[in-house]
């Protein structure tokens, strides 16, 4: 399939089977937040989700960490068991329409800071993966007046498309109108499989034309929408949030020791009270220090930077949460002196803790 010219993003792939051996496959890139839906919609049925986890080397208490990076193999997997064990055919939907910008970490205060729509837009498809997308997506010019958001399975999975499709497109629908207002409708909606039964749904959630069996998934907005300025803009706040937000991205291509990352994620995200460092980490994971480095250098990263972004990230989940102080948070996330955490914040984000949690208010 040829890329369309004006595309931002990945070419779609066409490849009908999945290589087992495909680094993409098995590398641990996407946060838990699908599966975490997926079990809490389990609890509300009273349908036991423990069966889903077979064979993954995944707990229920795990996917309830959002430093924890799955597989697209876990993920696929665990999808499948828990779509074929609910009886919930709508379930892309209900999801995606509880989306909410800060529900997206860093990259929802990338969108948030963001100048327009637009440039929010484009940072959420750049950064798609990190917010948990098991789908390929892309924005293009559909015509002078309209642009088109794009999505299509990865390595030609399509089993899932529907429930994949929905949720994306529901939650970037969500997102939007939080950002420009609830006014905001898509000029069509286009979905690649057949109409299902619950397709009223759709329309009521979409506000527009829905088409089903077309030739591509893909959301036509209209392009003034792209202009819209953002309440919230911080050009420096923005940059900060940005470069947090490529440093959690695997590249497309894959890359050796991808687990070994992940792994210190988890252990730096339930550690960081103590003030981990990388000897500690490193005994922890039965390696030498030496050792340890050199396999994050060969994954293209370092200690110091994934220590920055858990930090990062956590403080924000905890001034969003409202529930402790800027001290308390500092202390929560390895900072014996609030004035040692703000000065930290302020250089990782952009903006004192303060401004972050009026922000996510």
């Amino acid at each position: 399939m040829a890329r369309p010219a004006g595309m931002i993003g990945p070419s779609p792939v066409t490849s009908p089977a999945i290589a087992s051996d495909d680094p993409r496959y098995t590398a641990a890139e996407f946060p838990p937040n699908k599966l975490l839906y997926l079990v809490q919609l389990a609890d509300a049925a009273g349908v036991d989700s423990r069966p889903w986890f077979a064979g993954l080397a995944l707990s229920r208490e795990q996917i309830a960490d959002p430093a924890l990076r799955v597989s697209y193999r876990q993920a696929n997997t665990f999808v499948r068991r828990a779509l074929q064990a609910l009886d919930v055919p709508d379930a892309g939907l209900r999801i995606g329409r509880e989306g909410t910008i800060g529900g997206f970490g860093l990259l929802g205060l990338a969108m948030m800071t963001s100048r327009t729509l637009g440039e929010a837009m484009f940072a959420g498809i750049a950064h798609h993966k990190i917010c948990g997308c098991l789908l390929e997506v892309a924005v293009e010019p559909a015509s002078e007046r309209e642009v088109a958001l794009l999505a299509w399975p990865r390595f030609g999975d399509t089993e899932l498309m529907p429930f994949f499709c929905e949720e994306l497109f529901a939650s970037c629908l969500m997102i939007a109108r939080e950002l420009v207002g609830a006014e905001l409708c898509p000029v069509r909606a286009d979905f690649a499989y057949p109409r299902p039964a619950y397709a009223a749904r759709y329309e009521a959630l979409f506000g527009c034309e829905v088409r089903f069996g077309a030739p591509r998934n893909q959301l036509l907005i209209d392009t003034q929408w792209l202009a819209r300025p953002l309440p919230g803009y911080n050009p420096l706040t923005a940059q900060q949030a940005l470069a947090l937000c490529a440093q959690q991205r695997t590249p497309d291509g894959g890359e050796p020791h991808q687990e070994i990352v992940a792994a210190v994620e988890r252990l730096l995200r339930s550690q960081l009270a103590q003030q981990p460092r990388l000897n500690d980490v490193a005994r922890t994971l039965n390696l030498s220090e030496r050792s340890l480095r050199r396999k994050l250098a060969e994954s293209g990263r370092i200690f110091r930077e994934i220590h920055d972004r858990v930090r990062a990230e956590r403080a924000l989940q905890l001034l969003q949460a409202g529930t402790l102080s800027v001290a308390q948070i500092g202390s929560e996330v390895g900072f014996n002196d609030p004035r040692e955490f703000r000065r930290a914040f302020k250089r990782w984000t952009g903006m004192p803790p303060q401004d972050a949690r009026r922000n996510a208010s």
